[in-house]
């Protein structure tokens, strides 16, 4: 097999062994969940619902706050209890919360939406925006935006991410394996978006099952090509994505649009299909539970709003020796200080490290070693970048073209001295990105 790949990059643990053959569970329904308008990249949603209204599965109970936004449904059936501000990861949000019935009713607008032939692009877009579909690799970004690009950008390529390149995680694995169809049906989908005969599915090579399994279901449409891909870190970010299948490079600043490439996560194709086949909005997602601070790492399906401790709790509970909780993986997920926080759309992962694997070394001076610039993948100087973030020279950081920064923590990986390469170039990008907001 000719194995595909980009240049940079690094090869962290894996780490899946945990999880990587559990199959798919579903979770018990929750007896309350908390469903936020604000999940997703863009404007939050407005409430649609009101305390003591009845509402039914997959019902929309929040409209989009415009183009760059999503709609948002009930998960579960039942009485709204509150509508109210809360805890949600990074901050709090206008919360719907809502109280099972076990009734477990579906709303009378979950229909099928018929035949893919007989459906137009524009057709299939309208459908994913109203089924309030996002990235579901974590970005959390409105797949119908993305769908949607200028007129002046011709999209010639469609690629499915099936790497799951960060480490511990394996709910897209397992989700290849389970349901492929789903999968394949999700691409024909986006392919017909654009008109396009041709669609990648890209599946890095410690997956061969995956993989195998994948190329079986797409033998229906000889023009899904499942292209293999090397084991490597972050092989299943966008721009690196569309270099490695294609050899084309997205421009410093650029989209993928720009390249006439669009990239999508298998989970969000599979919800493409759910939302076509059944009528059914995005409600529920696989999310991966795992580390050695959990007692029995699984792979479950959850219902959106689906309280963090909750879902842990269903994985036997934590150990005696919990040190870190991360939603999403160790890479490029973020830490929370509780577990007490909703379920959203993006929660791919729930990762349990214990107190020796949570130490943070401290950091020392750097040593001008070059490894970090050998390991980025979008060809940037993190080092520098990251030293005038931490005087806070803005300017000089942008020069150095901060905002290119895919924030995938390969530099803070391979770094010797162990410097906050990533966190302080993050910090950049959001008060480089406020100074424009502000400047507009």
């Amino acid at each position: 097999m000719n194995l595909l790949s980009f240049k940079g990059g690094i090869h962290p643990p894996h780490s899946k062994e945990y999880t990587e053959n559990k199959p798919i569970k579903t979770a018990v329904e929750p007896s309350l969940v908390h469903i936020p308008l604000r999940q997703h990249i863009g404007a939050p949603a407005s409430p649609l619902v009101k305390v003591g209204d009845i509402v039914k599965v997959g019902q929309k109970i929040g409209e989009a706050g415009g183009f760059v936004s999503v709609p948002i449904h009930a998960s579960i059936s039942g009485i709204v209890k509150s509508v109210k501000n809360q805890s949600v990861l990074g901050g709090s949000a206008l919360t719907i919360s809502i109280e099972n019935d076990l009734k477990n009713e579906i709303h009378e607008s979950v229909l099928p939406k018929g035949k893919l032939e007989d459906l137009s692009g524009k057709e299939i877009i309208e459908i994913i925006k109203e089924a309030g579909i996002v990235g579901m690799g974590g970005a959390g970004f409105p797949t119908h935006v993305k769908l949607s690009p200028p007129p002046d950008k011709k999209i010639d390529v469609v690629i499915l991410n099936g790497a799951e390149c960060e480490p511990y995680l394996t709910n897209d694995y397992r989700l290849m394996i389970e349901n492929p169809e789903e999968i394949i049906f999700g691409m024909e989908a986006l392919m017909k978006i654009f008109n396009l005969k041709e669609g990648y599915i890209g599946i890095e090579n410690n997956k061969p099952e995956a993989f195998k399994i994948m190329t079986q279901a797409a033998k229906r449409n000889p023009g899904i090509k499942i292209v293999g891909l090397k084991t490597k870190y972050p092989q299943g970010a966008e721009k690196q994505l569309i270099n490695a299948i294609t050899g084309r490079q997205v421009p410093s600043g650029g989209l993928p649009m720009e390249v006439g490439a669009v990239v999508n996560n298998v989970a969000t194709a599979a919800a493409i299909a759910n939302a076509i086949q059944s009528g059914m909005p995005l409600i529920e997602r696989i999310c991966t539970v795992t580390g050695r601070g959990v007692k029995d790492p699984q792979n479950i399906r959850i219902k959106i709003g689906t309280m963090i401790n909750e879902i842990v709790e269903q994985c036997g509970g934590y150990t005696d020796d919990v040190g870190k909780l991360i939603m999403g993986g160790p890479m490029m997920g973020i830490a929370s200080h509780t577990d007490k926080l909703p379920s959203t759309k993006t929660t791919s992962g729930i990762l349990v490290f214990t107190e020796k694997e949570a130490k943070i070394p401290e950091p020392s001076a750097c040593i001008k070693c070059g490894k970090c610039v050998e390991a980025c993948p979008s060809f940037l100087q993190p080092s520098y970048i990251s030293a005038y973030a931490l005087i806070d020279n803005l300017v000089m950081a942008e020069k150095y073209n901060a905002m290119d920064c895919i924030e995938c923590g390969s530099c803070s990986f391979v770094c010797p001295s162990k410097r906050p390469l990533v966190d302080s170039i993050r910090i950049a990008k959001r008060e480089i990105l406020e100074q424009r907001r502000k400047s507009k």
